[in-house]
C-alpha cells in the first residue's frame, strides 16, 4: 500500500500510528447524539473541542445511517452540512483540519468538496448512487468505501452470511475494481468493513477479530466501533452514551488487528487509548 496520503497539508503515514476521525453528526436523529450538534454554533463548538483533543479528521454527516433511519433528500442534507463546513473553513483554529463528508450522494459529495471538505465517506461503498465513483474520480479526493447490504431501513434483515469476513472481502474486491475503472486512484481508497451495518452482534465481533484478513487488499482500514450496539449487548447497556469503556476496549482490539483510522464520538479518550495501544502493538 502507498504508505503516505497527504490531506490538506497533513501527512497520514499508514502503519505508523492510529488516526482518529471524530464524528460530527448535524442530524436530528443520529443514534447516539441526535440533535446535540444540529445548530451551526453547537457543531462549531464541538469541532473546536475535537481539534483541541487531538482529532485528525472531522467527519460531518447530514443524514443518519442508523438502523431504520429515514432517508433525507439532497436539499435537506446540503442545508445541514454546508454551513458547518463553511464556518469550519473560516474559523482560525479549524481551517487546516481535514474534513470528511459522510454521504452516499454524488451531488452532495461535489457540493461539499467545493465548500471545503476533503474526503468522501460513503457508507454504501458506491452502491446507492451510480455517479459516485465518477464524481470522486473527477474530484481527485480520498474515498472511504464502506461495506453494507441493503439500506439503513432494511440492513438488519440482511445479515445472513456463510463467511462474513470473506464476503466483505469479495465485496471490496468488486467495488475497488469498479472504482479504479471509473478513474479513482487506488492509493486514495480507504476501506471500512461497516461494523453494525447489516451485521449481527457475533458478526461484528468476528470482523474485529479478523481485521488482519483485509491486509491482502493493501489499503488503509477505517473501523467504526464507537458506542455500537454490539458493545451495548456485551455490557447490557441500552444507552449508547454510556458505552465509553466498552468502546475503548473495542478500539484497542481493532488497533491490535491493524486498524489505521478509528471513527469515534469520544475523541479525547480515544486519542489516549490509541496512543497507548500504538506503543503496545505497533512499535
Amino acid at each position: 500500500m502507498s504508505k503516505l496520503l497527504t490531506i490538506r497539508g497533513k501527512n497520514f503515514e499508514w502503519g505508523s500510528r492510529t488516526y482518529i476521525m471524530g464524528v460530527l453528526n448535524v442530524t436530528p436523529d443520529s443514534f447516539s447524539d441526535g440533535g446535540r450538534f444540529a445548530t451551526v454554533d453547537a457543531a462549531i463548538a464541538q469541532a473546536v473541542q475535537m481539534v483541541s483533543s487531538g482529532v485528525d479528521i472531522i467527519d460531518i454527516g447530514g443524514e443518519s445511517a442508523k438502523p431504520g433511519a429515514t432517508p433525507v433528500d439532497e436539499v435537506t442534507e446540503l442545508a445541514r452540512v454546508i454551513p458547518v463546513i463553511e464556518r469550519i473553513r473560516q474559523h482560525p483554529d479549524l481551517q487546516s483540519i481535514p474534513i470528511s463528508i459522510d454521504t452516499t450522494k454524488a451531488n452532495v459529495a461535489r457540493s461539499t468538496i467545493a465548500a471545503g471538505a476533503d474526503i468522501i465517506n460513503d457508507v454504501s461503498g458506491g452502491q446507492f448512487d451510480d455517479r459516485m465513483f465518477e464524481t470522486v474520480a473527477q474530484l481527485v479526493v480520498p474515498y472511504v468505501m464502506m461495506h453494507m447490504r441493503g439500506t439503513p431501513a432494511t440492513m438488519q434483515q440482511l445479515t445472513d452470511y456463510e463467511d462474513v469476513v470473506g464476503e466483505i472481502l469479495a465485496f471490496f474486491e468488486t467495488q475497488i475494481d469498479r472504482a479504479v475503472k471509473s478513474g479513482i486512484d487506488r492509493a486514495k481508497i480507504i476501506l471500512d468493513p461497516g461494523i453494525g451495518f447489516a451485521k449481527q452482534y457475533q458478526q461484528s465481533i468476528e470482523i474485529i477479530r479478523h481485521l488482519d484478513r483485509f491486509d491482502c487488499l493493501d489499503l488503509p482500514l477505517l473501523v467504526g466501533v464507537s458506542r455500537k450496539s454490539f458493545i451495548g449487548k456485551i455490557l447490557d447497556q441500552p444507552d449508547p452514551s454510556q458505552r465509553l469503556w466498552g468502546t475503548s476496549a473495542a478500539c484497542c482490539a481493532a488497533i491490535a488487528r491493524g486498524a489505521d483510522i478509528l471513527r469515534v464520538h469520544d475523541v479525547a479518550e480515544m486519542v489516549d487509548v490509541s496512543r497507548v495501544a500504538d506503543i503496545m502493538f505497533r512499535h
